[in-house]
């Protein structure tokens, strides 16, 4: 791989590391909702030229729109807002590497190796172990919206697969259009006090859903969208697995996580889990 190659791997983790910070700093001045709101009208905004009707691909394009742009940022935004740290959440929404592979054994028909299986045990049971860390068990029901999010998100993924012809702009662009007045309205009739958010809110608030938008959704898949198509999905899926390292180091550095031996060795078991499933999907 080339030089320059690596370093659009190392952007592509960085940007969507920082993103868990992003997202937890806005959900503390926004409301998880509203700010997920903000952050795909602003993405609906930039994809407009790529909003179009693809027949015969909308009810496939509506479905990954919903359970994505709605259910799994609705959750994944809840389960920062109510998470005690950063690294934990990072670590959970792994999940939905194993989730995937046991939905592709339901629906797909894929086969489960013992190599997997290890893996989706491992990433099962690291979770399980982080759940013990104190601040992540004083918080168990950001961990429950986390790994509900990681199941959204593996339904997602499964749906994608099924899906053809349609770029991921095109997707995105449509994401956006689902998201942002269901999530609007979930905000008006759940949340409170956004009029005086938006109204108080200066420019670095704002800026954290453009990131989100921006840095994460067109940067981040754009960028891992260009690698897919000039290498093997076996050598650059492994590599993001940096990208929940770089979010717990954010945790630490910026956000004041004080990780204990428990989310580390929870960690650890949950990143060789999806590690081992990642290598293996791919080599499949």
């Amino acid at each position: 791989m080339k030089a320059g190659d690596l370093l659009l791997i190392l952007l592509v983790n960085v940007a969507w590391a920082l993103n868990f910070l992003v997202g937890k700093v806005g959900v503390e001045y926004f409301t998880p909702m509203l700010f997920s709101t903000l952050r795909f009208a602003i993405l609906l905004l930039l994809l407009l030229p790529w909003l179009r009707w693809k027949p015969g691909k909308m009810r496939q394009v509506l479905e990954i729109s919903l359970v994505l742009g709605v259910v799994h940022f609705s959750m994944i935004f809840i389960g920062l807002d109510v998470s005690g740290d950063i690294a934990s959440v990072a670590i959970a929404a792994q999940l939905y590497v194993p989730f995937s592979a046991l939905l592709a054994f339901i629906w797909l028909r894929e086969r489960l190796d013992r190599w997997r299986v290890t893996g989706i045990a491992a990433a099962f049971a690291g979770v399980m172990v982080i759940g013990f860390d104190p601040t992540v068990f004083a918080h168990l029901d950001a961990l429950g919206w986390i790994v509900g999010a990681a199941m959204a998100m593996a339904v997602a993924t499964i749906l994608m697969r099924r899906l053809s012809g349609v770029s991921v702009f095109t997707l995105q662009a449509w994401v956006g259009a689902v998201a942002t007045p269901a999530q609007l309205l979930m905000s008006l009739w759940l949340e409170e006090g956004q009029i005086e958010a938006l109204r108080t809110a200066d420019w670095f608030y704002f800026a954290l859903p453009v990131y989100s938008a921006v840095g994460a959704s067109l940067i981040g898949h754009g960028v891992l969208y260009h690698l897919l198509t000039r290498y093997p999905v076996g050598l650059i899926t492994p590599m993001l697995l940096l990208s929940p390292v770089l979010a717990i180091a954010l945790g630490v550095l910026v956000w004041g996580d004080q990780p204990t031996w428990k989310l580390l060795l929870g960690g650890a078991m949950t990143l060789a889990g999806v590690a081992i499933v990642t290598v293996k999907r791919a080599e499949k």
